[in-house]
């Protein structure tokens, strides 16, 4: 019989309407006890700056904290930023980690946070902004909405986003970079290999020879993070090191990311290629249930993409406009997103998943889940848990 795929947790530690950070801090660490008791294999921590509606800010301090109170799940970061994170502070901080849990901890990096691809389509690939008719298989169904897009392998992959933000999200971007102190990274693949070798005790930089006592044989895993076919995917598979592709935040690449990262890569740190891909999900003890406790996810992406102000509180269920009310221009900012997210009773989401897992040929799918409630969001990574146990899913076929 082939192995299931596991499933791990992405931890957003969303704030909720009317919570303060510190109760989303504390409900995000209950998360991490909850997934290690469960037996999920990981769980990593998201890194978001000046969000009012997200409290994970600091994924080093999340990942040493959750590390003190489990035994068995690994610990890490989706991903550190290094467009604000220099590579040698996250592995010393990481190899901190490390030390005192070898062997549960990694350390996921990316370049930078992202909302669409400026990646190119391939020549004889099929039109992202094409549309299609009909339920989307492995996604969530929105009564009188049909996003652009595709269907591949029984997958529905969203058309691209390009061009759909106003100036305010860049202007955030900007001010936000200058607000926590960006830096100018170097090449992706240097800064990769900084951590290498620093790992490795041969760093040297301008004819200097440079060590790191935390980093140095530190027992930590490192992912590299990825939302698009591009530098990143190519990088981590010229290197052989595993990668996660985030289908949750832009899923009109997914498919890009894995075919690009398989095609590049070389045995390295790994002999074969390893494919984690991402999922926005939320099971309910019903149906209806569960899609009660997913409203106000439309409203929170909606500001995380406009860009005033960041991402909101998560709003209370029934609070707000129910999106099939909204225009359709402001459908389509978001309909990738509430498109692809999966949501339903168990039997209905495994499905899903199992399509999800089939399209893109993932090794393990990681679950982000959000909702006004963190009794939704425990009782969703507890009935998934028990339901994907069940079913003996397998690894499908590479994309």
């Amino acid at each position: 019989m082939s192995p299931r795929i596991p499933l791990s947790v992405l931890e957003l530690a969303p704030v909720s309407e009317g919570q303060s950070g510190a109760e989303a801090i504390q409900v995000a660490l209950d998360v991490a006890v909850q997934a290690d008791q469960l037996g999920y294999r990981r769980i990593w921590f998201a890194q978001h700056h000046l969000s009012p509606g997200v409290a994970s800010a600091s994924p080093g301090v999340l990942v040493a904290l959750a590390a003190d109170r489990t035994t068995r799940i690994r610990v890490g970061s989706g991903a550190v930023l290094l467009a604000s994170t220099p590579p040698v502070l996250a592995a010393e901080q990481f190899g901190t980690v490390a030390a005192l849990h070898p062997g549960r901890v990694d350390l996921g990096i990316g370049r930078a946070a992202t909302l669409a691809s400026a990646e190119p389509r391939r020549p004889g690939e099929a039109n992202p902004d094409s549309t299609v008719a009909g339920q989307a298989v492995a996604g969530t169904q929105v009564p009188g909405h049909r996003a652009p897009g595709e269907i591949v392998d029984g997958l529905f992959v969203p058309a691209g986003t390009r061009g759909r933000f106003g100036p305010e999200l860049l202007r955030r971007a900007e001010h936000q970079r200058t607000i926590i102190g960006g830096r100018q990274p170097a090449e992706f693949r240097d800064e990769v290999e900084t951590i290498l070798d620093l790992r490795a005790g041969s760093y040297g930089h301008d004819g200097l020879a440079f060590g790191s006592p935390p980093v140095e044989r530190a027992e930590f895993d490192l992912w590299v993070v990825a939302s698009s076919g591009g530098e990143s995917a190519r990088v981590a598979g010229e290197l052989g090191l595993p990668i996660a592709a985030n289908f949750h935040a832009v899923p009109s690449q997914v498919l890009n990311t894995v075919r690009a990262y398989q095609e590049a890569f070389r045995p390295g740190v790994l002999d074969r290629p390893y494919v984690i891909v991402s999922a926005d999900v939320l099971v309910g003890d019903t149906s209806r249930q569960a899609a009660r406790a997913a409203e106000g996810f439309a409203d929170w992406v909606r500001a995380i993409r406009h860009g005033r102000d960041g991402a909101i509180a998560y709003p209370l269920p029934g609070a707000t406009l129910p999106y099939e009310q909204w225009s359709p221009e402001e459908q389509l900012l978001v309909a990738d997103r509430i498109e692809t997210r999966i949501v339903g009773d168990a039997s209905e989401v495994v499905g899903r998943l199992e399509v999800l897992a089939a399209a893109t040929g993932a090794d393990e799918l990681l679950i982000t889940t959000e909702a006004h409630d963190p009794a939704d969001r425990l009782r969703s990574f507890a009935l998934l848990h028990r339901a994907w146990q069940g079913t003996g899913a397998v690894k499908g076929s590479a994309a």
